[in-house]
């Protein structure tokens, strides 16, 4: 039997004007899902609640520094690993006016908005494969695009 592990995730789902989704290219130093696609966001610390965590996050890997207030919890849910350890994320989405030129590429390849047709054919992690193709087509992300 494998020995899970449960971690605690915090992770963004950022949408521009042109209704592009922030994503991150991991790089060969990732220690999951080296050289994949992924959700922007990591492991809230111990004594962290997901939202302070969230925007840590997002301020340590692209630069962007957002009012608190701005991100919305889109789900709270639980991904299971292939190799069965799993995970509880705590996904936060919000419409922001910003492009790529705006992001300071903390940790990763490349850090960038994202056409949603093109996401699907991109080699997404396993979770984000999961949540980031549901969140495109949500009613959440129908309404940040539409603000």
């Amino acid at each position: 039997m494998a020995n899970s592990v449960h971690a605690r995730l915090a992770v963004l789902l950022l949408v521009d004007r042109r209704g592009w989704v922030l994503l991150q290219e991991r790089d060969e130093n990732a220690p999951r899902a080296a050289n994949q696609w992924g959700m922007v966001g990591g492991h809230v610390e111990d004594g962290e609640d997901f939202e302070p965590a969230a925007y840590r996050e997002l301020a340590e890997e692209t630069g962007i520094v957002l009012p608190h207030g701005t991100l919305r919890l889109w789900r709270d849910d639980e991904y299971t690993y292939p190799d069965g350890h799993h995970g509880r994320y705590c996904i936060y989405a919000a419409a922001v006016d910003l492009t790529d030129a705006d992001i300071v590429v903390g940790e990763g390849r490349q850090i960038v908005f994202v056409e949603p047709s093109t996401i699907f054919g991109l080699d997404l992690a396993g979770s984000s494969r999961h949540f980031v193709v549901d969140f495109v087509t949500s009613d959440l992300y129908r309404e940040l695009v539409t603000r």
